[in-house]
């Protein structure tokens, strides 16, 4: 036990909360590259955009989601 307690293992590991898509939960059709609160919220503070695993968006908004967040840098609405 010792050797998988060094190795980063938790002893009482609990089930995760399943993520949902904020986006599906909320029935968007497109994402507006417009709307730079919106994607603040999903790039880091180096201006990354954060990945699926992390944010919980479904493949379909997560793609959607970088185009917008390409086309805001472009006219510098975002980072």
């Amino acid at each position: 036990m010792e050797k998988n307690e060094r190795r980063g293992m938790r002893r009482n590991k609990r089930p995760s909360k399943p993520k949902i898509c904020r986006f599906c939960e909320s029935k968007v059709e497109y994402i507006d590259f417009k709307d730079a609160e919106t994607l603040k919220r999903f790039q880091t503070e180096k201006g990354k955009i954060m990945p699926r695993r992390v944010t919980g968006t479904c493949l379909q908004h997560q793609k959607m989601l970088a185009i917008a967040v390409k086309r805001a840098r472009i006219i510098s609405l975002v980072f």
